[in-house]
């Protein structure tokens, strides 16, 4: 769920981010092709340029051939419309952020290429051309930057919208093909290796910058994710006159919650019978509200009509953990309307993101259990949480984003507070796992975790479940650059 804020701020973030982009990208054409860098690094190029143009076979020409036309411009106009008019003509309703995202992803891609191509104009690699092209604009690879921004894009929707095992086989397939084209690209004699990379680069960024403005931090209004109006009516539990017994209690963050979605969030309830709502907005200072007060004023032991019978929480992860640690071991039944930057408790118990979508669900849906964990010391109060607790590292990030960016950019704000404690020194753990013997080690994060994937489908805790009785713990204690690339390199390799 995005604020109205959010979404006027979201077209000028282009003017920042595009021109941001250009000048990296034509900074590093020029580090490549006028500095002293060009003469240690073209020799090397040249060398593999010509060994892969020695090697040519009939079937290799063959195959390049067809790599290099799937990547043309031809080809990728093409198939980028198809896909778009395909996500505007869906059976349940257009999703018009999803095919902008695409459509601009490919259009904004090629642009930045055109533009990078007039500063920089590298000649091509001294050997045999199997394609016809401009001389001068080697660097960077725009039928890799083009494969990048659509078949890129496509996989970023197909983890967004595909469940199963079939997910990552598609994803894994479509993140295959931009490497393949550079593969094919380098073969046919018409980039050296760094117009390549510099091609993965640039459509690699294209997808972020237009991803941070159309996708970041953004739920589908409608019941199903795609363009249907949701219907609050459309399937009640209880016929509309019949009032549930009980108050329901609607905790709820104003700022990942804002009037329209609270209409929206009333207007389930009561399509449910639950007409006795009180609701209850948290502050910094009490991120659950006074949900305890009311609670203990209102127990569920007590008799029907004053008694809490469900809480529904309407935030993030931060607010969920809040109110569960509420009504932890009370009986009161509570329910996530996912609307923060990360959701990663709905993620992980397989809910719609879409907010109303998942209220409705679970009003028509059954109860059950999930674990909580509890936490304590270092001066702080006991408290339980439901999805992950965090020492080091990984408790900076979260400490440190920006609220204002979360706003703005959803998760991705936690990559940049990330950024800011790469180099963080290291500290002792001790560790005691079931009673067992205690185990003194090093490392820069360690994660208690009740459930395991964060988002992209990235798993770092593969085995944890929230209703298995236990929680699994991590350590990380990657060093330097290549460490921290080796590690987020071996939970990617997971996801796909």
């Amino acid at each position: 769920m995005t604020t109205q804020t959010d979404e006027a701020a979201r077209p000028s973030r282009l003017l920042i981010l595009v021109p941001a982009q250009v000048s990296l990208m034509v900074g590093l054409g020029l580090l490549l092709t006028r500095t002293s860098l060009a003469e240690l690094v073209t020799p090397a190029e040249d060398r593999v340029n010509r060994a892969l143009a020695a090697g040519r076979t009939a079937l290799g020409d063959t195959l390049t051939g067809g790599l290099s036309m799937l990547a043309g411009t031809q080809a990728i106009i093409a198939v980028a419309l198809l896909c778009v008019l395909a996500l505007l003509l869906l059976p349940s309703g257009p999703r018009w952020a999803e095919a902008l995202f695409l459509g601009a992803s490919v259009a904004l891609q090629s642009a930045i290429f055109v533009v990078v191509t007039l500063f920089v104009q590298r000649d091509r690699p001294d050997v045999p051309h199997l394609d016809a092209a401009p001389p001068t604009s080697s660097f960077p690879s725009g039928h890799v930057g083009a494969s990048t921004a659509l078949f890129g894009g496509l996989a970023v929707l197909a983890l967004r919208r595909l469940r199963g095992p079939w997910r990552y086989v598609v994803v894994t397939a479509l993140v295959l093909v931009p490497p393949l084209v550079g593969l094919s690209r380098l073969y046919r004699g018409m980039h050296h290796p760094t117009d390549v990379a510099g091609g993965l680069l640039n459509g690699s960024l294209t997808l972020l910058v237009v991803g941070s403005v159309l996708l970041a931090g953004r739920r589908s209004e409608t019941a199903d994710g795609g363009g249907r109006p949701f219907s609050p009516g459309a399937s009640p539990s209880l016929p509309p006159d019949v009032p549930a017994a009980g108050l329901v209690v609607v905790v709820r963050h104003p700022h990942a919650c804002d009037q329209p979605l609270a209409d929206r969030v009333r207007a389930v309830l009561e399509s449910h019978g639950h007409r006795r709502q009180q609701w209850i907005d948290t502050t910094a200072e009490g991120p659950s509200g006074d949900l305890a007060e009311v609670c203990a004023a209102h127990p569920a032991a007590g008799p029907a009509p004053d008694r809490v019978d469900l809480v529904v929480v309407c935030g993030g992860d931060g607010t969920v953990r809040a109110c569960a640690d509420v009504v932890a071991g009370t009986g009161i039944a509570l329910a996530v309307v996912p609307c923060g930057t990360g959701n990663l408790l709905a993620r992980n118990l397989g809910l719609p993101l879409d907010p109303a979508t998942a209220l409705a669900e679970a009003l028509d849906g059954d109860c059950f259990g999930i674990d909580v964990g509890r936490v304590s010391g270092d001066g702080i109060d006991p408290a339980r949480f439901t999805v992950m607790a965090g020492a080091g590292f990984d408790a900076a990030m979260v400490r440190d984003a920006s609220p204002a960016l979360k706003a703005r950019l959803g998760w991705l704000a936690y990559l940049l507070a990330a950024a800011r404690h790469l180099g963080d020194p290291r500290t002792r753990v001790t560790l005691r796992v079931d009673g067992g013997p205690r185990r003194r080690h090093r490392a820069r994060m360690v994660v208690v975790g009740n459930v395991g994937t964060l988002q992209g489908g990235l798993e770092l805790l593969p085995g944890a479940r929230a209703d298995s009785g236990r929680v699994d713990v991590v350590l990380f204690d990657p060093e330097g650059a290549a460490g921290w690339l080796a590690a987020t390199g071996h939970l990617v390799s997971r996801a796909l």
